[in-house]
């Protein structure tokens, strides 16, 4: 029983050795701003996010400024998702007509969310809403590990760079670490998702109306 036991971790094991080399090496390349192979798909969405928020990529930011943008981003998204639990019943994308969200749970869901916690202490869809699921938790889903790949990287400069003023930008370092890192790996870990043949697919429907087995 032994054997048969082991041979799931030791897979996984030898595929995270197998995949670190080149996934790092990929991501340095993107936090560094190099090209890569997915620039020509996801360059056009890099570049539409510097333009809509007036990013400057080559303008980088003191360790201060960095940590002030992450603090302001974190507590800006707590309050935005704690405000759409609140509000999620006047809100469209409801059609199992759930109410809000009590205020220590919202406000404990959206600390866990942003904080990349993830901890659900509540019935999924007969608590949230579609709308606060897609556009508030799986949001942050995104959004929150993008953040700690930012401060990862942000430290990694930080220890190399000891005689430098900066540590890179943090928005930046967000827009590139979400979109050339996370949404393609995202693709890669549930491709099933995007054809009925995969499972059930992520429907705003009623969940009553549902057709399979729910996930």
């Amino acid at each position: 029983m032994l054997v048969p036991n082991l041979v799931q971790p030791l897979v996984l094991l030898a595929a995270v050795i197998a995949l670190t080399p080149p996934l790092g090496a990929y991501i340095a390349r993107v936090m560094s701003g190099e090209r890569t192979f997915l620039q020509p798909v996801l360059g056009p969405v890099e570049r539409l996010v510097y333009r809509g928020l007036r990013l400057r990529p080559d303008r980088e930011q003191s360790w201060r400024a960095y940590a002030r943008s992450l603090l302001a981003f974190s507590l800006a998204s707590v309050v935005l998702l704690y405000v759409l639990q609140r509000v999620q019943g006047l809100l469209p994308l409801n059609p199992d007509g759930v109410g809000a969200v009590g205020p220590d749970l919202a406000l404990n869901t959206a600390v866990s969310f942003v904080t990349n916690t993830d901890w659900q202490n509540y019935l999924g869809e007969q608590t949230m809403s579609q709308l606060t699921q897609m556009a508030g938790l799986a949001t942050q889903n995104f959004l929150s590990a993008g953040v700690g790949l930012a401060v990862a990287v942000a430290l990694i400069r930080g220890l190399s760079r000891r005689r430098a003023d900066t540590v890179g930008n943090f928005w930046v370092d967000l827009t590139r670490g979400v979109v050339f890192v996370l949404l393609p790996l995202s693709v890669l870990r549930r491709p099933g998702r995007l054809h009925p043949s995969g499972g059930p697919v992520v429907s705003a429907a009623a969940v009553r109306d549902r057709p399979g087995r729910l996930r």
